[in-house]
């Protein structure tokens, strides 16, 4: 009985399908023991790799000549302003002018009626003719008198009254010609003329009006606005801080023919001709603390209106060595203005800077930073404290955003 089960148990062994299915089962052990094996391991190697560092953009700075601009606001005044005002009185007869037109310096602007000075001066003509006649006769007397007394034919007596006489003919003369030339200025006044070359505004009179009666009525307005001139003013302490830095060598001059203007209109567009700085008030405001400065701007196609109020950029001096990098790489806080250097090892580490003025969206540094090193512009939120990191060139927005609206374009073609 024994024996028999022991046949049949070595019979199953022997049996084909009992031994595929066991080799069936070792080879999934084996299986499952390789894939926990291999898990393990790339847990492994996981744990003992380090990633790679994070890319931040940044600018390579380098030293140049650059401008130190101010912006300040302002408003534009005509470089001449004449009143044109009746100067003796009268009935206006005519305007002889378009109103807001361009009028040359003599031409005539209204007409006064003359008849009045007209008669004056005819009758200061009569008197003069009058004056005139009377000399001659003293002058022919005293001529006369003057052998005849030298004979003893005429008393001194006699011969005194003949110069006096020819001296007050002399004087009567000369005060006829007063009166004419007089007269003739009076009749010259009743034609208004343009005291400067320049637009003229509206009629502040019409034809039939009386004027000049009391005091000099105006007429008109005559603004000359090519050039015009540009009023602003400066912090007292700015100025002085500049003028120091130009004299201990920091700053250079803007230029040789002075500092340069430029004019920003409302609508924040840049005025195309460029200005030039006349003179800076030797007085300071007391009530304010700024100091009044004036330039001057071309306004040959006269673009510009006197009574505008702009904003003036005033280059006032050359920032000797200057660095320009883009504000979004300066942190300014109370303590400091900063930035972040990255180093030939990939380390960053923060820098203290002095900023000067801006220009459009950068910064000029004129201290803290040297030629060739890098200044971290974007990325700030991959860096990690003693971490390194990858620099590649930063990309403007304006730029980058070109190079991918091209990007498309180029794979349509």
């Amino acid at each position: 009985m024994a024996m028999r089960q022991h046949q049949q148990q070595a019979g199953l062994r022997a049996h084909p399908a009992w031994r595929r299915s066991g080799i069936a089962v070792g080879v999934l052990a084996l299986g499952v023991l390789l894939s926990a094996c291999g898990d393990k391991g790339a847990k492994q190697q996981g744990a003992g790799q380090i990633p790679p560092p994070p890319q931040v953009g940044v600018v390579t700075v380098k030293s140049q000549n650059l401008p130190l601009v101010t912006e300040l606001p302002g408003r534009l005044e005509a470089s001449r302003i004449a009143q044109v005002r009746a100067r003796v009185a009268g009935v206006v007869q005519k305007r002889t002018f378009v109103e807001g037109s361009d009028v040359k310096a003599g031409q005539v602007l209204f007409q006064i009626d003359p008849s009045t000075y007209q008669a004056s001066y005819d009758s200061a003509r009569a008197t003069l003719a009058k004056a005139e006649a009377n000399l001659s006769q003293a002058t022919a007397l005293a001529e006369r008198y003057k052998p005849l007394q030298e004979a003893k034919a005429v008393s001194p007596q006699e011969y005194l009254n003949a110069q006096v006489a020819q001296r007050q003919a002399q004087a009567d003369v000369a005060t006829a010609k007063a009166a004419v030339q007089t007269a003739q200025i009076n009749l010259g006044y009743a034609t208004v003329t343009a005291p400067i070359s320049g637009r003229i505004g509206r009629a502040l009179v019409t034809e039939g009006a009386l004027v000049g009666q009391g005091e000099a009525t105006q007429l008109a307005t005559v603004q000359q606005i090519n050039p015009l001139y540009v009023n602003f003013t400066q912090s007292a302490t700015e100025a002085l801080r500049l003028q120091r830095a130009m004299q201990a060598g920091k700053l250079g001059k803007a230029g040789a023919d002075g500092a340069t203007v430029k004019v920003l209109l409302d609508d924040g567009t840049a005025y195309p001709l460029s200005g030039k700085l006349l003179f800076t008030d030797l007085t300071v405001d007391s009530t304010s603390g700024q100091v009044s400065l004036r330039a001057e701007l071309p306004n040959p196609q006269a673009a510009l209106l006197p009574g505008l109020y702009v904003r003036v950029r005033l280059e006032q001096a050359q920032v000797q060595g200057g660095i320009l990098i883009p504000q979004q790489a300066v942190t300014r806080a109370a303590q400091g203005d900063t930035v972040m250097v990255v180093d030939a090892q990939g380390q960053v580490s923060t820098r203290p800077v002095k900023l000067g003025s801006a220009l459009g969206n950068q910064w000029v540094v004129t201290d803290g930073l040297k030629d060739g090193e890098q200044v971290m512009v974007d990325g700030f939120q991959k860096v990690r404290p003693k971490q390194p990191v990858k620099a590649v060139p930063w990309t403007p927005p304006a730029a980058g955003a070109a190079s991918q609206a091209s990007a498309p374009a180029a794979a349509a073609k």
